[in-house]
C-alpha cells in the first residue's frame, strides 16, 4: 500500500505562486504514473496534471502555461509548481499514483485558496 503525503498548500493572492509536493512511501511500479487532481466545493474531482517515471507530462487545458509538474525519482516525490494563480484554482489538491494510470493511490489532499 503506497502512502502519498502532500504538502505546500495555503492561501495566496491572485497572480501569486505556490509549490505543492507529494512524497510517496515507496518506489517502483505503483508510482510509475503520478499526478495531481483537484476538487472545488460542489464540483467533481478533475485532472490537473500527470507525469510518468520517464518524464512525459499531461496537463488540463485550464492550467497549461501556468502550472508545471515535475518529479524526483530518487526522492519518490512529485511537485506541482503553480504560477499566475487565479481564484478559480481554489480547491483541494490531491496527489495520486498508479501503474498504468494515476488513480490507484491517493493522498489526503491539501487546500489551495486563491483570493481575488
Amino acid at each position: 500500500q503506497v502512502q502519498l503525503v502532500e504538502s505546500g498548500g495555503g492561501l495566496v493572492q491572485a497572480g501569486g505562486s505556490l509549490r505543492l509536493s507529494c512524497a510517496a512511501s515507496e518506489r517502483g511500479a505503483s508510482i510509475r504514473y503520478m499526478g495531481w487532481y483537484r476538487q472545488a466545493p460542489g464540483k467533481r474531482r478533475e485532472l490537473v496534471a500527470t507525469i510518468t517515471s520517464g518524464g512525459s507530462t499531461n496537463y488540463a487545458d485550464s492550467v497549461k502555461g501556468r502550472f508545471t509538474i515535475s518529479r524526483d525519482n530518487a526522492k519518490n516525490t512529485v511537485y506541482l509548481q503553480m504560477n499566475s494563480l487565479k481564484p478559480e484554482d481554489t480547491a483541494v489538491y490531491y496527489c495520486t499514483s498508479g501503474l498504468l494510470v494515476p488513480g490507484t493511490y491517493w493522498g489526503q489532499g491539501t487546500q489551495v485558496t486563491v483570493s481575488s
